[in-house]
């Protein structure tokens, strides 16, 4: 876990740095919440923006992976009369 979280704040490091609009992109397609993606910059300006971003986006993709998961749950169990 900690490599992974390693991983993209270096990724979003760089973009920070080489590439923003690639890094918007980015958080657009993954869906962060733009809203609280402000307020924490906004309120956190002594933390690393990297770990701000980066920590949003893993937390993000938790959420889809068990979103995911509790759909794949219910789905499997409506009954062959309710699925199209």
């Amino acid at each position: 876990e900690e490599e992974i979280v390693k991983i993209v704040k270096q990724k979003v490091n760089e973009l920070l740095q080489t590439d923003f609009n690639a890094l918007l992109t980015l958080l657009y397609r993954i869906d962060v919440n733009e809203e609280k993606l402000k307020w924490l910059l906004e309120t956190n300006r002594d933390k690393d923006a990297a770990d701000i971003i980066s920590g949003l986006i893993i937390e993000r993709q938790l959420q889809k992976i068990k979103s995911r998961k509790a759909f794949k749950t219910n789905s499997n169990n409506i009954s062959e009369e309710d699925k199209w």
